[in-house]
């Protein structure tokens, strides 16, 4: 079951808050939303909500050996680890290493078929997080395991994110109160979401599909860079519109998650970039990976592998394939480049934001391409492909229907800042201040059940809704 289904909008979400509301103790409200999640998971994954019941389960026994300081303290992190990670690579990457092996040695060892459980690096990720924190002593270990439960399958971001950790949420599984302002501003958020991902990605990824999928003989730079573009706003705002669902959903039952996204394509730096894109995997990544390597404590030569090994890892967890692991270490490269290359840094704003959003637009190309070769011969045209054919005019008119030159403004006006710039603008008179804020909450709250209506319409009328986290 996805957010964006009408399963989900109709049935679920309004079944589960309508109970939660009306049961008055917080620990039937924490076992329904447990119940609840392991019904959302089992709807798609009725056989693998098993292996999430065991994450649960393993990471709760580990963490509470971990925090008794002795021998068997360490015995249990490294179990946890090697445990969660095996998992994971059996189910994620079995298939892809095999076939790597084939490609290299020429043997021909038969390819596991193994189904990828949905979301299995967020909750595996989630889970890791829980026990190693614990291992520092920067949290208590939860003696209650229904807690533990709820914090690794609790349904607004298991499929799809944020990771959040165990600390951030602790103390709000045991005590939190729903409150209308909450309920409020969490059904707005949800609903912002949903139109990112129904009105804008669902848009742009059916051009996207077409161009990446179209003979080569009708690629041309006009066709190719529509296509690079519109996936550009297609994986923001699929992935940015499932973070705001995750994050609505997560206040309307009184949670608080951390931001996920900060307006990413307004970066003026690859570095920049990677503070402001899917914050909680980047950091997720420096807390538990880049920093016990060593991070950039031990010398110039050791910093650059360490960022590599991370960005290795950063592009291997979105995907078995080796144009996954490619993007990442593209990425890390321009990161080094940045750092050792000062000059990069010191060219006027708005070249070092055309500059990022040329590195992060190709790089896009390689996530999205299907083969390493696709993706090389698709940027070529990018940039060399003047052999502008009637075949690809005619593609790229077929794309260009009025609804979707509409979208693409509303996109790249999404991507601006405007937000953070508004508040810099308001008025210092808290009366004009409060009266104006009154006004633009209640047609705010006005637009967003319009684009709500609007969503349902387009859900019950298009076939296409593509899910594009499931190889995640």
């Amino acid at each position: 079951m996805v957010f964006s289904s009408l399963v989900f909008l109709c049935v679920f979400l309004p079944t589960v808050f309508i109970l939660y509301t009306v049961v008055p103790s917080l620990k039937f409200r924490n076992g329904l939303l447990i119940l609840a999640s392991l019904v959302f998971y089992s709807y798609g994954e009725p056989v693998y909500v098993l292996i999430m019941i065991f994450s649960s389960l393993l990471n709760y026994f580990c963490a509470r050996l971990v925090s008794s300081k002795n021998n068997r303290a360490k015995i249990a992190l490294i179990a946890s680890v090697v445990i969660n990670l095996g998992i994971l690579a059996v189910f994620k990457y079995s298939a892809f290493f095999v076939e790597s092996i084939n490609a290299v040695t020429g043997l021909c060892i038969p390819v596991p078929q193994i189904d990828l459980p949905i979301g299995i690096s967020f909750f595996t990720f989630q889970a890791l997080s829980y026990v190693i924190d614990v291992y520092r002593q920067t949290v208590e270990p939860q003696k209650n395991y229904f807690y533990v439960l709820l914090y690794i399958t609790f349904f607004p971001q298991l499929i799809a994110g944020p990771i959040v950790k165990y600390r951030d949420i602790s103390e709000q599984i045991v005590a939190r109160k729903q409150s209308v302002e909450k309920i409020a501003l969490g059904m707005r958020r949800f609903i912002c979401g949903l139109a990112k991902k129904v009105l804008i990605a669902n848009t742009m990824g059916q051009t996207a599909d077409v161009i990446f999928s179209s003979e080569n003989g009708y690629s041309s730079i006009l066709t190719a860079w529509l296509g690079a573009l519109a996936y550009l706003f297609q994986i923001y705002y699929d992935f940015s519109g499932y973070s705001d669902m995750a994050i609505g959903l997560g206040k309307m039952f009184g949670f608080d998650f951390k931001e996920n996204f900060n307006y990413p394509y307004g970066a003026v730096s690859v570095r920049d970039f990677w503070r402001k894109w899917h914050i909680s995997l980047s950091t997720w990544f420096k807390e538990y990976l880049y920093i016990p390597l060593g991070g950039n404590r031990k010398g110039r030569l050791r910093t650059v592998l360490n960022r590599l090994i991370v960005f290795f890892c950063t592009g291997l967890w979105h995907g078995a394939s080796w144009t996954f692991v490619i993007w990442g270490l593209y990425h890390g490269v321009f990161l080094l480049l940045e750092e050792f290359i000062p000059i990069l840094g010191r060219l006027p704003k708005i070249l070092n934001h055309i500059y990022t959003l040329i590195v992060v637009t190709v790089g896009i190309v390689i996530f999205r391409a299907d083969t390493i070769t696709q993706g090389f011969d698709y940027i070529r045209n990018m940039f060399v492909g003047f052999n502008i054919s009637e075949q690809s005019i005619s593609l790229a008119l077929t794309q260009l229907t009025p609804w979707f030159i509409v979208i693409f403004i509303v996109a790249i006006i999404g991507c601006a800042p405007i937000k953070p710039i508004a508040d810099k603008l308001r008025v210092s008179d808290s009366a004009v201040l409060c009266k104006r804020q009154s006004i633009a909450q209640i047609v705010l709250f006005l637009l967003s059940f319009v684009l709500l209506f609007w969503c349902i319409i387009r859900l019950s009328s298009a076939s296409y809704n593509p899910f594009i986290y499931f190889r995640f």
